[in-house]
């Protein structure tokens, strides 16, 4: 990460802004000139606050890790005038030769409060690009990619007892869109007898090969919540659904490899402007090992953690509590993350009427509903904010049955239960989502992930009320919809979710609707996505008194880009570069 870079004004600056320093010198009043105390400034008003009161102002200032103010040159000036009276005003004028910095951004330049991920896993990102296999179009360019691998890593490919494990294969995008097999990996000589386990794109089936299904052993018929993918023989194809993984006897995390994945997040996140992300799986080994970095003021933005322990027994007192915790304050841990069914792409999404290309099979439960009601409940009565991930539509129901009776005796304002995914919903109970005030976390790059193959798993009727953003959003009691995108299943640059939320195309401007967008009535506006990356991420983690907007008194988190995301041509938004990412007032990314 580079350093911030202070720059004085230019002569010509200087002259533009004859005024700001009488006006705002006021704010060195209160302490010491630092070289966070400083006026960023736009010529033509493009700070896009996401405050109602001042959507869009010319200069925001910032002392320290606060926004002090917000507004053109004229308005400060005029709330200074007001209490010219005031001892402390006098104490202002008598400062005025003092001056405070000014940094313009550049022409075509924009600032939006700082950007968060919804529901993104940090550690997982740094896994999956170390051995990419997303965009693999067939089960032999997955082959080629492991034989590059070992290559460029001859510690792995010279000792046979080093696991090779992956993710990002997606059999929707293969000809025949048929799953792979363990003797798949055998018919390579390099990969024969390794053990292998390649997790897919959405992260809810894995790809093993023989030699880890000969560790495995016997394995069991049936899977509780899962799937042991077999032949027509009964022999196990190397498949595992959902809680079937959980069979798969991974080698364990060290702290070092936690330490790689998490810097490679890290600098990735703040490259594309992130400044929070909400962790949606964070396990106590997790979890300490992010406390561990913010006790050494190592975390370089904003955690949000929802604590996970893959039981059925009630394990919240396994989660540790964090709030606003560390050097900075940047660890909170107030939530846990359960889960109901599986994904859409493994046949996994939980529906109430058959899948339309499958009919033999309603999806997987990866918990009874009482068992659920039970562990949610037991959560709900300890403090804990409950998330709960939810595809399909009987998953969504079941977790709306639940939800709907606590809500009755309590204030979903004040416990903010979340679905996360929420993808597809029948009618009645997305408008009950709303009305209730359960808040749904969507990730819009999911939308255009699956438009390709949606319509065949669920056949056109229950499509029109799945990825419904804007029906959710206009359900929402509280006007709250909170974007990420679920990486690494998806990619880390959140103007991905911003285009497809706002355009409901892929990345090379199609749909199988044409180029006017998929389902384009459930697209969001510009100023309704920019809010759900800020504002309503912020709500849905109890911050927005303090994150989510340029207003003041909150938090200094903001971002500069290089064009303006809320005006350009949808073909354009892509193409946006971060100039800069700043946290707490410093720059963490990039330059001002």
């Amino acid at each position: 990460m580079e350093k911030a870079v202070t720059r004085k004004p230019s002569t010509s600056t200087k002259r533009r802004w004859p005024v700001i320093t009488a006006s705002l010198v006021a704010f060195a009043y209160w302490a010491s000139t630092t070289s966070r105390d400083y006026a960023l400034c736009s010529e033509t008003n493009d700070i896009y606050t996401v405050d109602d009161a001042r959507p869009r102002v010319q200069c925001i200032v910032v002392r320290d890790a606060h926004i002090l103010d917000t507004g053109s040159l004229s308005d400060v000036r005029q709330r200074w005038a007001a209490s010219t009276q005031s001892s402390l005003s006098k104490r202002v004028l008598d400062l005025v030769q003092g001056g405070l910095k000014v940094i313009q951004v550049k022409s075509g330049s924009i600032v939006v409060p700082g950007l968060s991920d919804a529901h993104a896993h940090v550690l997982e990102y740094g896994f999956k690009m170390q051995l990419q296999l997303d965009g693999s179009k067939s089960v032999d360019e997955v082959i080629s990619r492991l034989k590059a691998y070992l290559e460029q890593y001859p510690d792995i490919r010279d000792d046979p007892s080093r696991w090779i494990e992956g993710m990002g294969w997606d059999q929707t995008k293969w000809a025949g869109a048929q799953f792979p097999t363990a003797d798949d990996f055998d018919r390579e000589p390099m990969l024969r007898g390794r053990f292998i386990a390649l997790l897919r794109v959405d992260g809810h089936a894995s790809w093993v090969s023989s030699r880890v299904l000969e560790l495995m052993g016997n394995l069991p018929q049936e899977v509780d919540g899962g799937v042991v993918l077999r032949d027509g023989q009964g022999k196990p194809t190397g498949i595992m659904v959902d809680n079937a993984m959980d069979l798969i006897p991974n080698p364990p995390r060290s702290e070092a490899i936690m330490h790689e994945y998490f810097d490679m997040t890290m600098k990735d996140g703040l490259a594309h402007g992130l400044t929070s992300i909400h962790d949606a799986m964070s396990t106590p080994a997790m979890i300490s090992f992010f406390k561990k970095l913010s006790d050494a003021g190592k975390l370089p933005m904003r955690l949000y953690l929802m604590g996970n322990i893959q039981a059925e027994e009630y394990w919240g007192g396994k989660i540790e509590r964090l709030s606003d915790y560390g050097q900075h304050g940047r660890l909170n841990v107030r939530g846990v993350k359960l889960f109901t069914d599986g994904a859409l792409g493994s046949w996994g999404a939980a529906l109430l009427a058959p899948y339309s290309d499958k009919p033999d099979t309603y999806g997987i439960m990866r918990s009874t509903p009482g068992a659920l009601a039970a562990l949610v409940k037991q959560f709900w009565d300890d403090g804990w904010q409950v998330n709960v991930h939810c595809i399909g539509d009987r998953a969504n129901k079941i977790v709306l049955d639940i939800f709907e009776d606590l809500l009755a005796t309590a204030d979903a304002r004040e416990r903010r239960p979340r679905i996360e995914h929420a993808q597809i919903m029948q009618p009645s109970d997305l408008e009950r989502a709303g009305r209730l005030g359960v808040i749904t976390s969507v990730q819009p790059t999911h939308a255009t992930s699956d438009m390709g193959y949606a319509e065949s798993r669920l056949g056109p009727e229950r499509l029109k009320t799945a990825y419904a953003y804007q029906s959710q959003l206009q359900a929402s009691s509280q006007n709250v919809l909170p974007l990420g995108s679920d990486f690494p299943i998806e990619g880390i640059n959140p103007l991905l979710g911003f285009y497809a939320a706002v355009s409901r195309l892929s990345v090379e401007g199609d749909s199988p609707h044409g180029d006017g967008g998929w389902y384009p009535e459930q697209r969001l506006t510009r100023a309704q996505a920019l809010k759900g990356m800020t504002l309503d991420a912020a709500y849905a983690s109890f911050a927005e008194h303090e994150l989510g907007s340029l207003t003041p008194g909150k938090k200094a988190d903001f971002v500069v880009l290089d064009r303006d995301i809320m005006t350009v041509p949808f073909s354009e938004i892509l193409a946006t570069k971060v100039q800069a990412t700043v946290i707490d007032g410093s720059v963490a990314y990039g330059v001002l």
